[in-house]
């Protein structure tokens, strides 16, 4: 039987949402989003789980269902800048795996966790790792809200995008389509490195955090999630549908 993956896990919960404001203190079935989130990363074999965040509200919220708190600066730009100041504050080991668990990410399955802890660990040679799952409809094949992502023969990322990749000239669907799940894994290390790189175009034109790393030559490795993704909780309508 193999030993299971050393990991951390970072929990980012802002309370300034643009789109759902306050979302992490949400009620769904009786919990607020963020309890759920903590439930998921509970069940994983993470040895430590942190909830990032830069507001009182939510740190008493997580107090009080028994999660560790680190309190951040309320200017990151985004989650991973508020899991780097974890990093540092915490005085991470460099080699130390660190799984991003978004705070909005409801009914995550424990399974993509581990998937995504255990691709980084096995591949010492890529800065990231993430998953996909398949694209099965037109719609969201078109969707700009839909991250699309592209991957080589040795599952590294050529290049993630708002836009339908790759493009099929006759207008249908193409076989072999993959929607970017959210959910990410570093090392602390090359996370402190990261956060300390500019900021390139790609990345402002597609405002995908993730193509930074692409641009500076970093590898992400990229795997087929082995369950369905949950449901990001971005906005009133995604509520609504975690509600039923």
């Amino acid at each position: 039987m193999s030993m299971p993956v050393p990991f951390s896990i970072v929990i980012p919960a802002r309370y300034a949402s643009t789109r759902l404001p306050g979302k992490s203190l949400l009620d769904i079935k009786g919990k607020p989003l963020i309890q759920h989130v903590f439930e998921t990363a509970s069940n994983t074999q993470a040895k430590n789980i942190y909830i990032a965040t830069d507001n009182d509200e939510i740190a008493s919220i997580a107090d009080s269902f028994g999660a560790t708190v680190v309190m951040t600066s309320d200017k990151h730009e985004s989650g991973t800048d508020r899991i780097a100041e974890v990093v540092s504050n915490l005085d991470m080991d460099d080699d130390e795996i660190i799984v991003n668990l978004q705070g909005d990410e409801y009914g995550l399955p424990v399974s993509l966790v581990e998937q995504v802890a255990s691709n980084l660990f096995n591949n010492p040679n890529k800065q990231l790792a993430t998953l996909c799952e398949e694209i099965l409809t037109i719609d969201d094949y078109n969707n700009p809200n839909i991250v699309k992502v592209i991957f080589d023969i040795n599952n590294t990322a050529l290049y993630f995008s708002r836009s339908p990749i790759p493009a099929n000239r006759v207008g249908d669907l193409p076989k072999d389509v993959y929607r970017h799940i959210g959910l990410y894994a570093y090392r602390a290390g090359y996370l402190q490195e990261f956060t300390h790189l500019p900021v390139c175009v790609l990345e402002q034109t597609e405002a995908l955090e993730q193509l930074r790393v692409l641009y500076n030559g970093g590898k992400i490795h990229v795997e087929i999630a082995v369950d369905d993704a949950g449901l990001g909780i971005d906005t009133v309508e995604d509520l609504e549908l975690a509600r039923k």
